[in-house]
């Protein structure tokens, strides 16, 4: 139970720093800017590129990670890690990963999903890197979330 405990603290820690960075610009004095509409609102759905996918309803990112439909704010971190701001609820997230990532042939290593306070992390194994897909997620609280997905050696 400790182990959960420390997992879900360095998790909620990670996650909040990335925020920080991202909402600040991490060191931009601009504002961070969606690059569908050239401003920091979400894009309006009616009128939203659904770009390409790979067999979900999503985005791809640069780097070749699904994206909600709604994903706004998308910063590429590296080539392993992406960072990006989504209206959807936890729920309707963690579905979308899961039947994204299931529908790959991938496998949820469930011992290591954790889910709580709004803050969510999902690992799933079967990446061709042989790393470990972790998808995290914190609620910002004004009807937006943060999501990082990245692949890491666990």
């Amino acid at each position: 139970m400790n182990r959960k405990r420390i997992i879900l603290a360095l998790t909620v820690l990670v996650l909040a720093s990335i925020a920080c960075q991202a909402l600040t610009g991490a060191g931009n004095s601009e504002p961070p800017v969606s690059p569908d509409t050239g401003d920091s609102n979400p894009p309006d759905a009616a009128t939203q590129d659904s770009g390409s996918n790979d067999g979900g309803g999503g985005k791809t990112s640069d780097s070749g990670f699904p994206l909600t439909d709604d994903a706004y704010d998308i910063t590429e971190v590296s080539n392993d890690s992406v960072l990006y701001y989504t209206k959807l609820s936890l729920e309707d997230v963690m579905k979308f990963y899961r039947d994204e990532y299931n529908s790959r042939g991938y496998t949820e290593r469930e011992l290591l999903t954790v889910v709580s306070g709004g803050v969510f992390s999902i690992v799933f194994d079967g990446d061709p890197t042989g790393k470990a897909v972790v998808i995290q997620s914190v609620d910002l609280g004004d009807g937006s979330r943060t999501v990082t997905i990245s692949l890491q050696d666990i």
